[in-house]
C-alpha cells in the first residue's frame, strides 16, 4: 500500500465548506437551489455542503466518466447515470469534486444548459487551474491546487481512498 501525504486537512475542509455554505445560501436565499451532484467523487463534498445551506435545497445525481481507472482523463466523456428529474426552470448548482483539464465539465455544462435551467452555475471542491485546457466558469470553489494527483474526501485512485477525511497525495 502506498503512503498518503496529507495536503488539505479535515479542519481546513470543514472551515472552507462552512464559508461556501454561507455564500451559496446568501446567493440563493430568495430562489432556493437544485444541487446536481456529480458522482462518484463529489458525494462527500455535496453532502457536507448541503448540510451548511440555509436556503431551500433539492438534490439530484449524475454520473459521468472520462477516466476509466486512469490517472488522467481519456478525453472521452460518457454519461453513466443521468438525472432522475427535469432541471427546466430551476436554479441549478452543479457540485463537482475537481476540475482538471475542464473537458468533462465543459461538456457536461453544455448538456445541462440545453435542458433550460433558470440558472446554471458550478461549485467545484478542487480547482486544478494549471491543467486547464478548456475554459470552465467556476462560480464557487473550495481550494485551488497545484498539479498533483489528489485523493481522499470522495476522490479515488482505482476506486480506493474515497473514504479519507482529508485531501491527500499518493507518495511513491
Amino acid at each position: 500500500m502506498s503512503k498518503i501525504k496529507e495536503r488539505i486537512s479535515r479542519a481546513e475542509v470543514d472551515a472552507r465548506i462552512k464559508e461556501l455554505g454561507k455564500q451559496i445560501s446568501q446567493d440563493y436565499a430568495d430562489t432556493g437551489v437544485h444541487l446536481v451532484c456529480i458522482l462518484k467523487g463529489a458525494f462527500m463534498f455535496m453532502s457536507d455542503l448541503a448540510k451548511e445551506l440555509t436556503c431551500p435545497v433539492t438534490v439530484d445525481f449524475m454520473a459521468v466518466s472520462s477516466y476509466e481507472d486512469q490517472m488522467e482523463s481519456t478525453g472521452i466523456v460518457k454519461i453513466v447515470k443521468d438525472l432522475d428529474g427535469s432541471i427546466e426552470g430551476k436554479h441549478v448548482l452543479v457540485v463537482e469534486d475537481i476540475i482538471d483539464s475542464g473537458r468533462t465539465l465543459h461538456y457536461l455544462m453544455e448538456i445541462l444548459e440545453k435542458r433550460n435551467p433558470k440558472s446554471l452555475r458550478l461549485a467545484a471542491f478542487l480547482d486544478k487551474e494549471p491543467r486547464r485546457v478548456v475554459p470552465v466558469n467556476v462560480s464557487y470553489y473550495g481550494f485551488k491546487i497545484e498539479d498533483f494527483f489528489v485523493l481522499g474526501y470522495g476522490l479515488d485512485y482505482k476506486q480506493m481512498y474515497r473514504n479519507l477525511p482529508f485531501i491527500g497525495e499518493m507518495e511513491s
